[in-house]
């Protein structure tokens, strides 16, 4: 990632960043309640909101941001909440600090922010830390056709998850009202 951008990131948690709503959202709640608990990595995690939830759903939860900012709100979320989660300052291209396979890896809105070759490694770690049989959760929003567009994806992009993993759903929507996006739901095959 451009490193303008990573100090931008960085900046946004000393004020409340867009994105982070400090809600979870109705698709990974109906995904808990049609899965059992095990072992999940949430990618991109921010303040911990959706790691929180995880946890509190008796899931053994790794949560992962480059936003050391955002890292810190979420270890005290997570104690004052009383909750038993693992934080790490991490680049998702890289997982320096993620070594265990993973039953579920959860996506809100980080591979979207990727440039190619990040796109690329983030598949490559993603399939590495997932396990046959795993879930693969991800929402992510599309380039809304402006050229300067700095994040977002074209469906092409998609075929970094089709090449790898079966497609179980996909419900497309709308990022607040505006760009169109999608929660996918892929899962690794057992071979």
């Amino acid at each position: 990632m451009n490193p303008f951008r990573r100090i931008a990131f960085n900046l946004w948690y000393f004020r409340q960043p867009p994105w982070d709503t400090n809600q979870t959202p109705p698709e990974l709640f109906s995904f808990i309640s049609h899965h059992a608990p095990g072992r999940a990595l949430d990618v991109g995690c921010g303040t911990g909101t959706n790691t929180i939830t995880l946890a509190q759903n008796g899931w053994q939860v790794v949560g992962i941001d480059f936003a050391s900012k955002a890292i810190r709100t979420a270890r005290r979320k997570a104690k004052q909440i009383g909750v038993s989660v693992k934080f790490f300052v991490d680049d998702v291209t890289h997982f320096r600090h993620v070594k265990s396979d993973f039953d579920l890896i959860l996506d809100i809105g980080c591979f979207h922010s990727l440039d190619e070759a990040g796109k690329n490694r983030y598949c490559l770690h993603v399939d590495r830390l997932l396990k046959p049989g795993g879930d693969f959760l991800i929402y992510l929003f599309f380039k809304d056709g402006a050229a300067e567009s700095f994040s977002g994806v074209v469906e092409a992009d998609l075929e970094h998850f089709t090449s790898r993993w079966e497609l179980i759903s996909r419900e497309d929507g709308t990022e607040r009202g505006q760009r169109l996006s999608a929660w996918l739901h892929y899962r690794k095959p057992n071979s």
